[in-house]
């Protein structure tokens, strides 16, 4: 299984494949609109903004797993991220990152870049920067600032 052969949903319930991405570098993060990390979307939207024109994408996948820090539907996540943020990247469906309904994406992304708790997402706002052949290259912990990684993307790029 590829990155690319995985099926998500946006934050509207829209089923799509990340395939869409083929050929561009992507960083893959679990957000939550009340987390004490949620500053960290204006960095993402900066990094998302600076680097989009040469095929960079954030992918926002909210979560509720850790602290219940994203009551809402992934649609009020989108709704929020946007009115408190500025965010313009795509968001997502709610799903869980860890455990037993873990989403494909995340069994995924884990599995090919282990962390501090093995394969565990330990919190809200862990990274995975993709290459643009779907590859997981570099696993990001959520007290890294996407300011902090900029020069992995350029790398890539």
């Amino acid at each position: 299984m590829s990155l690319y052969d995985i099926e998500v949903k946006d934050a509207k319930g829209n089923d799509y494949s990340l395939e869409k991405y083929k050929d561009n570098v992507l960083l893959i993060v679990n957000t939550a609109s009340e987390c004490g990390f949620t500053p960290q979307f204006d960095g993402l939207e900066e990094l998302y903004d600076t680097y989009k024109s040469k095929g960079f994408v954030v992918l926002g996948f909210p979560c509720n797993q850790f602290g219940g820090q994203e009551p809402g539907s992934g649609a009020e996540a989108m709704q929020n991220c946007k009115l408190n943020y500025g965010v313009s990247f795509p968001m997502h469906e709610k799903v869980d990152v860890k455990g037993e309904h873990q989403h494909p994406l995340f069994k995924f992304l884990t599995s090919e870049q282990n962390g501090f708790l093995n394969d565990k997402i330990k919190w809200n706002f862990t990274k995975f920067l993709i290459d643009r052949d779907g590859n997981v290259v570099k696993r990001f912990a959520p007290q890294k600032k996407p300011s902090q990684i900029k020069d992995y993307i350029e790398k890539y790029l």
